[in-house]
């Protein structure tokens, strides 16, 4: 391979931090502090005192938040600068996971549960006067997330720090995360989630990587003779990455990752020259211009600007983190001869897709390679993550704009595609129909670039979620790929980490599990399984049971605290919370409420349990039909919520602002977990596996990991309904939800309640949007079709939570049966089969 002759790029020199860990120890007196309870007192006062300089006499909150996080993470900072010399060592193969979203939620609570220092903190705190639980509720969730994708992200860092893998994330630090959700008269508000407002204590800046992400500009021929294949991107238009740095410890093991957010600024603050003749807010333009690139999480892209800035976001995120990896490589490389050996690149969706163009144009640009080299390395280190099922949620870019923004990039993919489609033709002699369905850049008039296929065409491995996921994906939607590439395609299904989703979020279970089976399952969730001969152990069922009431009580408080509505303990608890989309079907969560609804004012709800069903999630602010499904569950909850007849009978919730923090406490506190998609259109879910992880039931079809968690806990432990994956393709053409309607009551009642306007309360637009939606033939994700075998499995979820021992005992099986749906586990198959890494500490470090 061509060595590098960029002058710029030149070894760093050490830090002082890298010198105090050098091979990965710290030849003099530990800097660490103790982890002794009078050592966290004064720490806490130290920082309250001195790094803050407040006043105890005066003590704002928030500073007693900051005092104790910095004490917690002076403790982990030694580990911190130990665990980075090993992974950035010569002799490590790491991965660098590049993903848009990382829904990280609150660092306090994490870091004290992984380091192990619950205790003594908590007793710490005490003797200040001070409760952990009160301080760590003022640490505003770093929402930098939509949903499963960004929570999936973090689980993976959680995981991977807890198996001493040297995995860096990389992702953007949003000034604003995902908005706040305030509803008003039943609506969706959007308001700003200034998540930085009061600083982020966690993080560290580290100027001294920053690098320039280029945009604009136009290309010009090389004459330079380095390589026939090198071109001179010239750009007007260029912006700095600053990094900053959040801790990632593992679970009781020294380890802490890293988190590597990049921050857009401008490459000058100001036009000094605009502003001395008066022109202000041009003279700052740029540095706003540069800044908005990581202002926002998901701008809303229904405009051409949304668009330009949501792709924008995407190649900073790219470009900067792969020239970080190169930066760290050449501070003890000459060369690229071995590079891909020691690196995967793990595409997180397709959201990272350009990273295949950017590792092609910083090697060959930058570093002189030719294409030929250039490709090995990029083909052999790329890996990509496949999320979704639906082709509208396939990203395609306009040709034309990325023309216009990225004028090397797209040159780049253009050939790309060019060798790509020689080799499908070579594979399929004249088939031109099937070279444009499989090109990266369309045969349309208006021509758009497919990211997918670009990350397809550029990775050694492509894996869905879910094995049904994966199934679909090779059997369909990458069909031809999979033809050509077999070899590629893999599965990984997903999982959660139980450290945050039982042992922290769950402190009465996790506290009744250490007592039953010791405290292994926290690094080993299989051990659960050793509940399973005490299933039938009534003293164990009966405290069981005390520990999900103890839960209510405290979700409960969270709704009436948000909603001002106030639900026994006693109700069997509903629970679908989720990103707001058509497709999982919140819509059917609701229908059922109203049936629910009718059956009490008719006096035929004999038998029906107590019910409170709780639904959260976001909707995006363009998409007005999730809109209008917030708007219709607001609507129908305020009439049965206001009705005398359904006191202790019913209670339906919409929950405002749902997020990680609202989460922790809703998982524990669930009876029944809804996971009610159309089959065939979630790629796992990881919410279901929250809930069933902590004892909920789950209501589902046979969608994502569903099918899974039904393999893992029974049929009889399951509540299973609705059309399979083939038998909704096969209804599809003759789909008739008026033929659903004709021989339904249950359905036609549900249908005539809104048409009458029951649920209008002064403004029922919305809701005729949504219902007439799942009433027409062409509705995709036929609900009502799925509606009739729904409410019959919610009858059959009424007559089991009658017996509370059955329930108690189901709850219990699904608790133990949860191991397989650990992100340890799924890291050790992302390991196993891709990234091929070496656990940290396994090696010795080099010295040079």
């Amino acid at each position: 391979m061509s060595k590098s002759s960029n002058s710029a790029a030149k070894p760093d020199q050490p830090y002082a931090s890298e010198l105090l860990a050098a091979n990965g120890e710290w030849h003099g007196e530990s800097l660490t502090p103790s982890d002794d309870i009078d050592a966290l007192k004064k720490s806490i006062v130290q920082h309250f005192s001195h790094t803050l300089g407040r006043d105890i006499n005066n003590a704002a909150p928030q500073a007693l938040y900051k005092a104790l996080a910095l004490a917690v993470r002076d403790r982990l900072m030694d580990q911190w600068r130990v665990t980075r010399a090993e992974t950035e060592s010569r002799d490590t193969r790491k991965t660098c996971y590049m993903s848009l979203e990382f829904l990280m939620g609150r660092s306090l609570s994490n870091a004290v549960q992984n380091l192990e220092l619950v205790e003594p903190v908590r007793q710490a705190l005490n003797q200040l006067g001070m409760e952990l639980e009160d301080l760590e509720t003022l640490e505003r969730d770093a929402g930098l997330g939509n949903g499963g994708l960004g929570r999936l992200a973090a689980c993976f860092l959680d995981s991977c720090a807890s198996l001493a893998l040297p995995v860096t994330g990389y992702g953007l630090r949003y000034r604003y995360g995902m908005f706040r959700q305030e509803i008003e008269n039943g609506h969706q508000i959007e308001k700003p989630d200034n998540w930085l407002r009061d600083g982020h204590v966690w993080e560290i800046e580290r100027p001294e990587h920053t690098c320039v992400v280029r945009f604009g500009g136009h290309v010009e021929p090389d004459n330079s003779g380095a390589s026939p294949d090198r071109r001179e991107w010239v750009t007007h238009d260029e912006v700095l990455a600053v990094p900053f740095d959040v801790p990632v410890p593992g679970h009781g093991n020294d380890i802490v990752n890293t988190l590597r957010l990049w921050s857009a600024s401008a490459t000058d603050e100001f036009d000094l020259s605009e502003f001395n003749a008066g022109g202000y807010a041009e003279a700052v333009s740029g540095k706003t211009d540069a800044e908005n690139i990581t202002m926002v999480l998901y701008p809303n892209d229904s405009s051409e600007n949304g668009k330009v800035l949501r792709l924008r976001q995407q190649y900073f995120l790219v470009s900067a983190s792969l020239q970080d990896a190169i930066r760290v490589w050449l501070t003890s490389h000459d060369n690229f001869d071995g590079f891909a050996e020691k690196h995967c690149f793990q595409m997180n969706d397709t959201h990272p897709s350009l990273a295949v163009a950017e590792l092609m144009r910083l090697l060959i640009d930058e570093h002189e390679m030719t294409w030929d080299d250039a490709w090995t390395v990029v083909s052999s280190s790329m890996a990509y993550t496949n999320h979704t099922l639906l082709p509208e949620a396939l990203e395609c870019w306009s040709l034309d704009m990325l023309q216009s923004l990225l004028p090397r990039p797209i040159e780049i993919i253009q050939e790309i595609n060019r060798r790509f489609l020689l080799q499908v033709a070579r594979e399929w002699p004249g088939d031109v129909a099937k070279q444009a369905h499989m090109s990266i850049v369309s045969f349309d008039e208006s021509p758009v670039v497919r990211m997918a296929h670009l990350a397809i065409v550029g990775s050694f491995s492509i894996n869905g979620v879910a094995q049904l996921h994966s199934d679909l994906l090779q059997k369909g939607l990458f069909n031809d790929f999979y033809r050509l590439w077999p070899e590629r395609f893999n599965n990984k299904t997903n999982g959660v980490t139980q450290r945050r989703w039982l042992a922290h979020c769950n402190p009465h279970l996790r506290a009744l599990l250490n007592e039953q089976i010791g405290t292994a399952w926290v690094n080993d969730l299989d051990q659960l399984e050793r509940i399973i001969p005490k299933v039938d152990d009534a003293a164990l069922a009966q405290r069981w049971h005390e520990v999900k009431v103890q839960n209510k009580v405290r979700l409960a408080k969270l709704v009436e605290d948000r909603t001002g509505v106030q639900v026994s303990t006693d109700m069997l608890f509903d629970v679908q919370v989720k990103r707001m989309h058509e497709y999982k079907r919140q819509l059917l969560c609701a229908m059922h409420a109203v049936h629910c609804y009718l059956q009490i004012i008719n006096g035929t709800d004999e038998g029906a349990a107590p019910r409170f069903v709780l639904i959260a999630g976001k909707a995006a602010p363009g998409y007005y039909m999730a809109k209008a499904i917030v708007k219709l569950i607001n609507n129908v909850a305020q009439v049965i919520n206001e009705d005398p007849r359904t006191k202790d009978k019913l209670r339906l919730v919409f929950l405002p602002d749902y997020n990680v923090s609202a989460m922790e406490v809703i998982a524990p506190a669930a009876d029944l977990s809804e996971q009610i998609s159309t089959a065939g259109k979630e790629a796992s879910g990881t919410g279901n596996m929250k809930f069933m992880m902590n004892g909920a039931l789950t209501i589902g079809t046979l969608d994502g990991a569903n099918v899974e968690i039904l393999e893992a806990v029974g049929e009889e432990n399951f509540f299973r309904f609705g059309l399979s994956v083939e038998e909704v393709e096969a209804l599809r053409p003759n789909y008739s939800p008026s033929a659903v309607i004709a021989v339904e009551d249950r359905v036609k009642a549900i249908l005539d309640a809104f048409s009458s306007g029951m649920f209008d309360c002064g403004d029922g637009e919305l809701l005729s949007v949504a219902i007439d939606a799942a009433c027409s033939a062409d509705d995709p994700w036929m609900t009502i079709a799925d509606l009739p075998a729904y409410i019959d499995a919610q009858d059959r979820v009424s007559q089991c939570w009658a017996d509370r021992a059955r329930w108690t005992r189901m709850c219990m099986l699904n608790t133990a049966n949860s191991g397989r749906f650990s992100t340890d586990r799924t890291m050790r198959d992302y390991n196993r089969e891709i990234w091929n890494l070496s656990p940290l500490g396994t090696q010795p470090l080099a010295n040079g």
